[in-house]
């Protein structure tokens, strides 16, 4: 869906010159704030350690053999698990974290304005005490993160003036429960749009678990974030009209947590693997986490319509000559 009469206020140039600025700035402030430490991380990992998301439990992870080994690797989702394992091997302590670029191959994503089979992110994780997994330490960190958001256009718009995004410094907290409540006529999506049209920006609480309605806002994986200490950063996509997603985080799962969950997910097979094995011993440290889309980001701050203007992908024909026929350049 290309906005009628859009054209992009930045040239190819320009867009190449802001999104440096974008991904520079931000990573740098959201360093900052939550106490992050820049780290390098796999582009894929064994299966067979556990290591990697699996999503919603359906999508098909890019797969390879190792001709040396002998074995097969799996192109990461996202590095959800990755980041608790790597804190608790280096030694991390409570309040200290860590950052990193997180590039992914998703094949079964769908691919509109918002998506692509190309993912990239910053993934985060710092180490919390057991007194801080509650709601006001998540809502904190989440104040945090929009504020380095909001800092970011700030340097970005003070480069190129004619970018005309405003955003909110404060998102508007809410559980998927209470929208449920809210808009029970409506689908998660449109109860999301419905929120954040009319607040700028929200943080949407509790998705995973089954609401009143015995369906999940959304789906999220058993075994990394706890379904009650999470949620979703979103800001009102004025060009598109339409909510943004840009950040799902969270504090993860205690042992409690995943135990619950993997059963309520009819997951327990997981059990077994190493990395579920760790955490219901107690072995690995508590922490929370997140990925805030770096492609996502850009879109927004930079007033684009499409994320093939902020990234390199592969489209369809149709996506393609419609951009084409709009004036849309993907990159």
């Amino acid at each position: 869906m290309i906005p009628t009469g859009y054209r992009s206020c930045l040239n190819l140039y320009e867009t190449q010159t802001a999104i440096g600025i974008v991904k520079r700035t931000f990573e740098d402030a959201l360093g900052r704030a939550l106490h992050l430490k820049r780290v390098s991380a796999p582009l894929f990992v064994d299966p067979s350690t556990g290591l990697n998301d699996d999503l919603n439990g359906v999508e098909r992870p890019v797969s390879f053999d190792i001709a040396e080994t002998g074995t097969v690797a799996q192109v990461v989702h996202s590095l959800a698990k990755w980041k608790r394992m790597a804190l608790y091997k280096y030694g991390f302590q409570p309040g200290e974290g860590i950052y990193t670029d997180m590039n992914a191959i998703r094949r079964d994503e769908e691919m509109d304005n918002l998506h692509s089979i190309y993912v990239d992110q910053w993934d985060w994780c710092k180490v919390i005490t057991r007194e801080d997994r509650t709601r006001a330490y998540l809502l904190k960190t989440v104040d945090d993160i929009v504020e380095a958001i909001c800092d970011t256009l700030a340097v970005v718009r003070a480069q190129f003036p004619q970018i005309p995004v405003t955003l909110p410094r404060k998102a508007a907290a809410i559980t998927a429960q209470e929208l449920e409540d809210r808009y029970p006529s409506l689908t998660p999506k449109e109860r999301e749009n419905a929120f954040v049209r009319e607040h700028g920006a929200a943080f949407v609480m509790g998705i995973g678990g089954k609401l009143k309605s015995g369906k999940p806002h959304d789906g999220r994986a058993p075994d990394y974030d706890d379904w009650n200490l999470n949620g979703d950063i979103l800001f009102w996509d004025e060009l598109l009209g339409c909510a943004l997603e840009v950040s799902s985080m969270g504090i993860r799962v205690d042992a409690a947590a995943l135990d619950a969950q993997l059963t309520l997910a009819g997951c327990d097979a997981r059990r077994a693997l190493p990395f579920h094995r760790m955490l219901l011993e107690g072995k690995l440290p508590l922490t929370m986490g997140g990925g805030i889309g770096q492609s996502r980001l850009c879109m927004l701050l930079l007033h684009k319509a499409h994320i093939g203007e902020v990234q390199v992908s592969i489209w369809d024909d149709a996506t393609r000559q419609a951009c084409q026929a709009a004036g849309v350049e993907l990159l």
